[in-house]
């Protein structure tokens, strides 16, 4: 895939209608971007702008085309580096006044948005498939008087316009790969909590997330929620390694949910805890004021009270692994910096390396990234 970003669009124009590639203009991170494929049938160079190759199925989403870390606005609740946020609430919305009083517990505990199913998708038609509409005027009413941003699960593009007091759109994992859902998320442009597919690969999970990148939506989070593994004790698999993985190859914030990979309400907090450690940035986890007598998915879901204790042990352990994390992060990124600027630089301290010339700043001729998979090469036209 080339990437063209632009300072005028006329000569890309120009030079894109004399070639044989497919193309599309994309509005996204506050740069004016085109995406043109094939790579051997897209024109180079192009005058007014850079371009540069990624040759991955993911290219928005990836590091490659924006290596600083997104960070997510839900509501005027931060998604991204520096803090670590939490979503919690009932599996399904089943009573507008219990989930106010929920709501309240939740907020004092320290949860930063409330979460809660409208409309279920259920694996079998006969299980409780939510309140729908009420659900969702149920949750517009919690927001309204607790002030906290609310989570809801999106079944499909059709019933987009009942979300409009929806401040997170949460794509499930049945429909993480529903790509005519995605794209009209990205057209609606509001935050998307993206969920990996229970048996999509990292790889498929960031390819998906540009089916909303792709529209000009860069308010994307990425959940991982567990995945089918043989022999696995829990309902699904958390990836743990996933995270770190994702982290490394992806700008997008990355959230974990304890609730649907457990099934077990005594393993949400352990997983919880493992995710925070591996570097997730936000929590997504299912809290019910009577589990024993939920309408769907009772098992996994912790009671307000272990919802606290467990806050307590995920901001504890946050502010450790962190405090840590950004000081040899920093000293890593400027060994990186200065090794990149000496090897292509030839030494040469005024020339720009690959980063610093994607994010914009001056450089000249062509520079290359280290050799690898997802080798790339930026140029100035």
């Amino acid at each position: 895939m080339m990437i063209y970003f632009l300072s005028e669009e006329a000569p890309f124009r120009d030079a894109i209608s004399r070639s044989s590639a497919s193309y599309v203009m994309v509005n996204i991170y506050g740069r004016r971007v085109a995406l043109a494929w094939p790579d051997e049938m897209a024109p180079r160079p192009v005058k007014g702008g850079t371009f540069m190759s990624i040759r991955r199925p993911y290219v928005l989403s990836s590091r490659d085309f924006k290596p600083d870390d997104t960070v997510v606005d839900v509501g005027g609740v931060s998604v991204g580096p520096g803090k670590l946020t939490v979503a919690a609430g009932p599996c399904s919305v089943e009573d507008g006044d219990e989930l106010l009083e929920l709501g309240v517990s939740l907020r004092r505990a320290g949860a930063d948005m409330l979460r809660g199913g409208a409309f279920k998708p259920r694996t079998s038609p006969y299980s409780f498939l939510g309140l729908g509409e009420e659900g969702l005027r149920a949750l517009a009413r919690a927001r309204e008087e607790l002030g906290l941003p609310v989570v809801s699960e999106v079944l499909d593009a059709a019933s987009l316009p009942l979300y409009k007091d929806i401040d997170l759109m949460q794509v499930g994992t049945r429909n993480a790969q529903n790509f005519p859902l995605l794209q009209a998320l990205g057209d609606l442009n509001k935050p998307v909590l993206l969920k990996r597919g229970m048996s999509n690969t990292v790889e498929e999970w960031l390819a998906a997330s540009e089916y909303v990148l792709s529209r000009g939506n860069g308010s994307v989070v990425l959940c991982e929620r567990g995945i089918r593994a043989p022999g696995t004790p829990t309902r699904f698999s958390l990836d743990v390694g996933a995270i770190p993985k994702v982290r490394r190859l992806s700008h997008l914030p990355i959230c974990a949910d304890p609730s649907h990979s457990a099934g077990d309400r005594d393993l949400v907090e352990p997983l919880a805890l493992a995710a925070v450690a591996a570097g997730a940035n936000m929590l997504l986890v299912e809290v019910h004021p009577h589990p024993e007598t939920a309408l769907s998915d009772g098992d996994q879901q912790i009671t307000p009270d272990a919802f606290a204790l467990m806050m307590k042990k995920a901001r504890a352990l946050w502010e450790l692994v962190n405090r840590t994390e950004v000081k040899e992060r920093d000293e890593l990124e400027g060994r990186v910096r200065n090794r990149l600027r000496k090897d292509v630089g030839g030494g040469r301290t005024g020339r720009a390396g690959p980063v610093e010339l994607v994010a914009g700043k001056e450089g000249g001729g062509i520079s290359f990234s280290p050799r690898g998979r997802g080798h790339r090469a930026i140029a100035r036209a």
